[in-house]
């Protein structure tokens, strides 16, 4: 597995989100490992914008050809925007996680639920990368 790619400037969540903070908005994908375990991701399902999501509650799920994913909120806060491009190609996951393949982004209200991420050494030991 040492051909992970975890991105250093990421945060994580024990549930393979990947999170990039600026300002007061947090991009949310999965990561590059979650989406390997998937497999073909063939859905997204997405919450509305303006929906309220809670850290570690389900706000969405992944969809690949064997198995169905719950999405979990890696913070607090209110979507703001979801990738639309998903909609028509949620393979777009699995070709690039961290880029192209994000999920959606949050307005989030409690700087202090950003202590609970890890960060890429975290998340790589707890992966076992």
């Amino acid at each position: 597995m040492a051909d992970t790619n975890i991105p250093e400037h990421l945060r994580y969540t024990e549930d393979h989100e990947w999170i990039e903070i600026e300002d007061d908005i947090a991009t949310v994908g999965i990561t590059d490992y979650a989406q390997s375990e998937l497999g073909d991701i063939v859905y997204v399902e997405m919450p509305e914008i303006g929906a309220d999501i809670t850290q570690g509650k389900p706000f969405g799920l992944v969809e690949a050809v064997k198995t169905v994913a719950d999405l979990y909120a890696p913070l607090s806060g209110e979507i703001v925007e979801y990738n639309p491009l998903l909609s028509d190609n949620p393979e777009m996951i699995n070709n690039s996680p961290y880029e192209e393949g994000w999920i959606i982004r949050i307005r989030f209200k409690d700087q202090g639920e950003l202590a609970s991420l890890l960060d890429a050494q975290g998340y790589a030991d707890q992966i076992g990368a």
